[in-house]
């Protein structure tokens, strides 16, 4: 690519693309091509200037050379990511923004007055029939009372007025729309599919293909804990699949053979071989739209409780209106009240700062699927933490390999990882990618694999029972021994590891040795949370050795050791009836139920699929200070909603005293309310950590 560099400064750099002119096309393939990048902090790129504006980490000469090596055609860019990008939408409505100012200003300099009066006479048919409408139904809401000021204004034969008033409620329909359309978009797109690997049902085997590879008619197999990747037919076996996703259903649906499933449903029990009947991501992204659109996670109490507000201050707004004309007998004063109504900005100011807050929690790659958990988040006084793959970091490493029935470390290995490469966890993943570095290739040599939930794996290899989990499975559970003459091998197993445990035919024969090591900024997160005044828990389910030394370093206010996940939720539930908010956080199968017990359920993002699913609000792997961030935007948010209201309030009742003092008339009341409204969405559209 041809590119010059126009203004730089450490870390950070505005480039210049040249060509004729950049496609929304394009320019969504460059930004992915360059976010991928691991020198990559923020990219944006605008296709109108053809400018990119790079902030990066590293050496300066690494960014011009992958600029030097970018190739529109070269680059692989998800389907999904090009089809619901918004930059067509944001072009969009920024046009229709400026061409309504633009042909206002226009109209004010250059038409006739009396063609001005005819055209705002035509306009306010529109607002006058949806006032009609809305009365008609029995309801008296802003429709009306905006039918009422446009109608009257109409009447008085005050164009002027009239055409202010619904320009700037033109203006404030754009902004909302677009302020709306664009953060459920982006909610949308953050939630759309991201699946690369499928197991593809060949010949009777199992084999992990690219997803991209997948055509229809595929068979492909879903293990528990994973997500539906495509739709299509169930062909054999039985599961129950939450499709919250979809349908916002609670309860998980029992899906057997002939049943339909749909792409982004959750396996939560079970494991199905399913036909694949459509391959496309677009219908899956579809489906997200319509059900956020459709649902009431997008509100918040106090958002709902802004719009309720709204409509019913509109009989008080049109009841005042009464009173001041019966008492004054002047038209003037009664509009003056009519002008000005708490309810445009209430509607208008509260679900634009509620969707602005969750956009801007996106651009900290935090997911948060509706405005009601941001309330909550600033609301809770307890926070739980699963300690695997969360307090620890997310990808745990293979050791050492202890074996104790005579095979070589790298046999047993190989059987671990050809179990384990089934089920989303990170254990599990450590196991696979030790064997993938040391090159230990295998087939699946086993029967059908079972996994019991927060303990292990069991199946059949040649014929022996072969099981893999945690201690309290493998000895407690299955009743497994010790190899004779083994125990002090036992005995010396290091303790600063976490062990998985691996036995054949009721015999130990491996223990694998994980580390897990604490992430770097742990302590400070916990630190924290505790000053933003949280009861810090860590739930786990190693021994208490382990979770000792994790709780004593990181400094949390309790933990909890060796529980099952039925023992997270119900820890939940009894912070809940105790009158506490409850944050829960977790990355595996075991933490779902913690997670949908939670007011808040934050998920970190490379975790299992069905944690991501069911959670509310989804992390980036990289750190856990966005668990800081979206608790400081919570707050501020709520702080945000709190002045909105209190300006809204007292700012247009000091219009309604001015207006029925005879001190400004309705035009300029209307003028002043209607700017003040415009304003405060702007405002609300603000970052709210600057």
């Amino acid at each position: 690519m041809r590119f010059v560099i126009i203004h730089e400064i450490k870390e950070r750099m505005r480039i210049h693309v040249i060509q004729k002119r950049m496609t929304y096309e394009q320019a969504d393939i460059l930004h992915y091509y360059l976010i991928n990048q691991e020198f990559a902090v923020s990219v944006k790129v605008r296709e109108r200037t053809q400018d990119i504006t790079i902030s990066y980490t590293g050496d300066r000469d690494v960014v011009i050379e992958a600029l030097k090596d970018f190739s529109y055609e070269k680059t692989e860019v998800p389907e999904i990511f090009l089809e619901n990008t918004g930059r067509a939408l944001n072009d969009q409505y920024w046009e229709k923004l400026v061409n309504k100012i633009v042909l206002r200003a226009g109209s004010k300099l250059f038409v006739p007055y009396s063609f001005r009066a005819l055209i705002a006479v035509l306009k306010s048919i529109k607002y006058i029939w949806q006032g009609v409408r809305t009365l008609a139904k029995g309801k008296i809401e802003v429709p009306v009372l905006d039918a009422a000021a446009i109608g009257v204004s109409i009447l008085r034969k005050d164009y002027d007025t009239a055409g202010s008033v619904m320009f700037l409620l033109g203006i404030g329909e754009i902004l909302e729309e677009w302020t709306h359309k664009k953060s459920v978009d982006d909610l949308a797109r953050s939630m759309s599919l991201h699946i690369e690997k499928v197991w593809l049902l060949k010949d009777g085997q199992e084999i992990l293909t690219d997803a991209s590879s997948i055509m229809p008619e595929d068979h492909i197999v879903v293990h528990m804990g994973n997500v539906i990747p495509f739709d299509g037919v169930v062909t054999e076996g039985e599961a129950f699949v939450n499709q919250a996703s979809l349908t916002g259903e609670s309860l998980p649906v029992r899906k057997t053979t002939e049943g339909y499933v749909y792409a982004g449903t959750v396996v939560e029990e079970g494991e199905l071989t399913v036909c694949v009947k459509q391959v496309g991501g677009s219908g899956k992204y579809d489906k997200i739209v319509a059900m956020i659109e459709e649902s009431e996670k997008l509100k918040s109490s106090l958002e709902g409780k802004a719009e309720h507000l709204a409509d019913k201050l509109v009989p008080y707004t049109l009841f005042g209106t009464g009173i001041t004309y019966l008492l004054t007998r002047n038209t003037t004063k009664a509009l003056s009240v009519l002008m000005v109504d708490f309810s445009c900005a209430l509607k208008l100011a509260m679900p634009i700062a509620v969707l602005s807050a969750i956009r801007e929690a996106g651009s900290y790659h935090v997911t948060v699927k509706g405005g009601k958990y941001l309330e909550a988040m600033a609301e809770a006084d307890t926070i739980v933490f699963d300690k695997t793959g969360t307090l620890t970091k997310a990808q745990p490493t293979v050791v050492d390999v202890v074996s104790f029935n005579g095979q070589t470390p790298d046999e047993l290995l190989c059987i671990a990882a050809c179990l384990e490469e089934h089920f989303p966890h990170s254990m599990a993943k450590a196991v696979v990618d030790a064997a993938k570095q040391r090159n230990l290739v295998h087939d699946e040599m086993h029967s059908k694999v079972e996994y019991v939930v927060a303990h292990g794996i069991s199946t059949m290899i040649d014929g022996k029972r072969a099981i893999i989990g945690s201690q309290h499975f493998v000895f407690e559970d299955e009743q497994c021994r010790i190899p004779e003459g083994m125990e002090e091998r036992y005995r010396s197993l290091p303790n600063e590891y976490s062990h998985l445990y691996l036995a054949i035919e009721n015999e130990l024969a491996a223990v694998i040795c994980i580390e897990d090591p604490l992430r770097e900024e742990a302590a400070t997160v916990i630190n924290s949370l505790k000053c933003a005044g949280l009861k810090v828990v860590m739930m786990t389910g190693d021994s208490d050795r382990t979770a000792k030394v994790i709780a004593d370093k990181v400094g949390v206010d309790e933990y909890y050791s060796e529980v099952l996940p039925e023992d997270k939720a119900g820890f939940i539930e009894k912070e809940k009836a105790n009158g506490r908010k409850v944050i829960m956080i977790g990355d595996g199968v075991n933490d779902s139920p913690a997670l949908s017990a939670a007011d808040v359920g934050i998920a970190i993002s490379d975790g299992a699929e069905i944690a991501r699913e069911i959670a509310d609000v989804t992390i980036g792997a990289d750190n856990l200070y966005e668990i800081v961030t979206l608790k400081t935007i919570s707050n501020e948010l709520m702080k945000r909603i709190r002045k909105n209201y209190r300006f809204i309030v007292g700012f247009n009742a000091g219009l309604i005293l001015l207006g029925v003092s005879g001190l400004i008339q309705p035009t300029v009341s209307a003028l002043l309310h209607n700017a003040s409204t415009l304003t405060i969405s702007l405002k609300s559209m603000d970052n709210l950590l600057g």
